[in-house]
């Protein structure tokens, strides 16, 4: 019982280091879903994750439609495609319910949306602030777009403009799809 117990003590030991970083620290956030379930951006390592800062009545609100295409079309081949309402630029609905409905009823959504939240400036949230670390540029307006490489450390920066399923954005995520 003994050589057992320490087999695999020596067995956990040895694969520690390499379940700590499994997670890598930008991705090392959790979140509630607009319905209020728990989000943990850990799940997603090693799988491209397009990240959109979102507003429900901005004039780029359409592009839920292209988003919500690219996460049914890419999600069997790794896309995680994550939205995040934000009334940084006074567009957004007042509750995360509100959110949540006219995301669902109008453009149908499926893919994950997380909880309002500041994405600029001193009260940005830390994933954000990271995001704009890494990337060199902050959110300019609603529809910002993080491209994140499944090695969670390289991160693309696309403004509102462009579309998400525009050439700039195919051209990075295509090589990272299975």
């Amino acid at each position: 019982m003994k050589k057992i117990r320490m087999i695999v003590i020596t067995v956990v030991l040895y694969f520690l280091p390499g379940l700590a970083s499994a997670c890598p620290s930008l991705l090392d956030h959790r979140f509630n879903s607009l319905q209020g379930k728990p989000v943990n951006l850990c799940e997603y390592a090693n799988r491209p994750i397009l990240v959109v800062n979102t507003a429900s009545k901005c004039g780029y609100t359409p592009q839920f439609e292209k988003l919500e295409a690219l996460h049914k079309r890419y999600r069997e081949r790794g896309l995680v495609v994550l939205g995040f309402p934000s009334n940084d630029f006074n567009q957004e609905l007042a509750s995360n319910r509100e959110i949540a409905d006219f995301c669902r009823l109008t453009y149908f959504i499926e893919f994950p949306m997380i909880e309002k939240a500041s994405v600029r400036g001193a009260a940005a949230d830390p994933f954000f602030k990271q995001l704009s670390a890494a990337s060199g540029e902050a959110p300019q307006w609603n529809f910002h777009k993080y491209l994140i490489a499944p090695d969670g450390k390289t991160v693309y920066s696309f403004r509102s403009q462009v579309e998400p399923d525009s050439r700039d954005i195919m051209g990075k995520l295509g090589p990272m799809l299975k």
